[in-house]
């Protein structure tokens, strides 16, 4: 008779401990540890010997085979293609998390609408909503002419076999991972170890069956995916959908793709209509920009291989308290003090005493260091009060001497601003590029850029 041993489980991040505690001491979350069984065979059963047992051997191949690789599946919705890498493979299973009503439904059912009315056989399973209900958001979004199969189920076993018993079947939706419910696993929906039983017997369909699993993924209170983070490391594919809610801006990210680059993004924006698509988000996230206004810069940035403008906004003001304010919204806090530091040694500005506020405009967040020459030139604009050149784009990274570094695709972020009218780009020395049609000043020292913006050059 198998024994069952209890374990105690991080919600969070998935430790396990021997005793419940109210805090966990892997990821520091509270509340997050749960009571989960495990069975095990009773003592002298399931041990394996010294000399494993010999299996059956496996067919191995070369590398270069003699099948051509299976199409992708193309949705025809051109930003979520792209996120993905060029379309939907065969076989592989993609994870997608974000933001409660940031729009995972939807841009999933708009996918699996467009791939069935070009006759590719989809099911979409909703675990926490009915039929009627999927239903309704269909016929809001126009799609209720798709012949897409639609289920409500939790039951893994029962979606399974529904599955296996459907011929012809490539695509398949199951919204979402942590309604799943295993009943083979002695633990309740949404726990560590039912997360990763269904997904792992989802994927397994998928391989098996050369049909494109898409799971719906909650997120913690942190942005990451919930559960554990083995589910992340199972799948083929990770997209993330950022945005703000005060912006109708959503992106689409690729943080994972086996078949793809990574940060690739698709840019959409929320309508009535659901998700529509942006086909260039540059001019719509610097459309509105004044050209007189201090503390503004136009960063040339790019996002997996897709270049993309991003206006980054300053205020440096005067602070009565004795630890300055800092607030920055779409950049990263420690790299802001870096630069802060690095103006204030490097170049004696003094920024150290000013409460400093930084936001990138229209909800887009940047990770790539090459947007600290647009950062630093958006400071020193706002605390001289001069403004930066309407038509002047900026990109660089600053290292901790005051020097500007050089960054990658320079030609790819020259010929965007190039197309948008642009005419001047400050950008670092020593680097090989093709711009044409800009007047293009290479600065080598962060102290350049002080002078030249204290000249009112810009």
């Amino acid at each position: 008779m198998a024994r069952i041993r209890k374990n105690f489980v991080c919600q969070s991040c998935g430790a396990t401990t021997g005793k419940w505690a109210g805090q966990c001491e892997a990821c520091g979350e509270w509340n997050s540890i749960l009571e989960e069984q495990e069975s095990r065979h009773p003592a002298g059963l399931g041990k394996v010997s010294s000399r494993l047992a010999r299996g059956r051997p496996i067919p191995l191949s070369d590398l270069e085979g003699e099948e051509a690789p299976p199409p992708r599946l193309i949705s025809t919705i051109r930003e979520f293609d792209r996120a993905c890498g060029g379309g939907l493979v065969p076989g592989s299973a993609i994870l997608i998390g974000g933001d409660p009503g940031i729009g995972k439904s939807t841009i999933l059912l708009q996918a699996v609408g467009k791939l069935a009315a070009n006759k590719i056989k989809t099911i979409y399973i909703s675990g926490e909503e009915s039929i009627s209900q999927v239903r309704m958001r269909a016929r809001r979004l126009g799609l209720h002419h798709c012949p897409v199969r639609l289920g409500a189920e939790t039951n893994l076993r029962d979606i399974l076999t529904t599955l296996d018993q459907s011929p012809g079947l490539q695509v398949v939706v199951i919204d979402s991972i942590q309604t799943m419910y295993a009943d083979t696993v002695e633990s309740a929906p949404g726990t560590v170890t039912q997360v990763r039983t269904c997904a792992q017997e989802l994927i397994r369909h998928a391989k098996a069956r050369n049909v494109c699993v898409l799971l719906v993924g909650h997120v913690t209170k942190d942005g990451q995916i919930a559960g554990p983070r083995v589910l992340e490391h199972m799948v083929d594919t990770v997209l993330y959908f950022e945005g703000d809610r005060g912006h109708q801006f959503r992106i689409l990210r690729a943080v994972k793709n086996r078949f793809g680059g990574t940060d690739e993004i698709g840019v959409f924006e929320m309508s009535d209509l659901g998700l529509q698509e942006v086909e260039n988000p540059s001019a719509l996230f610097i459309g509105n920009r004044s050209g007189d206004i201090s503390g503004s810069a136009i960063f040339a940035g790019m996002e997996g291989s897709r270049p993309m403008l991003m206006e980054i906004q300053a205020l440096v003001a005067p602070s009565s308290l004795g630890q300055p304010r800092r607030a920055v919204v779409g950049w990263d806090n420690g790299r802001l003090a870096m630069i802060i530091a690095v103006l204030d040694a490097r170049c004696g500005l003094g920024l150290g005493a000013y409460d400093i506020y930084l936001n990138v405009a229209g909800g887009v967040r940047i990770s790539e260091p090459a947007a600290d020459m647009a950062v630093a030139a958006a400071l020193i604009s706002s605390l001289s009060g001069r403004p930066i050149a309407k038509e002047t784009i900026l990109f660089g990274e600053i290292s901790l001497s005051g020097e500007i570094r050089p960054v990658s695709q320079a030609d790819a972020r020259l010929k965007e601003s190039t197309k948008l009218g642009f005419a001047q780009a400050y950008m670092p020395a020593n680097i090989k590029h093709k711009g044409k049609g800009l007047k293009l000043i290479e600065l080598d020292q962060i102290a350049k850029l002080v002078d030249l913006v204290a000249q009112d050059a810009l």
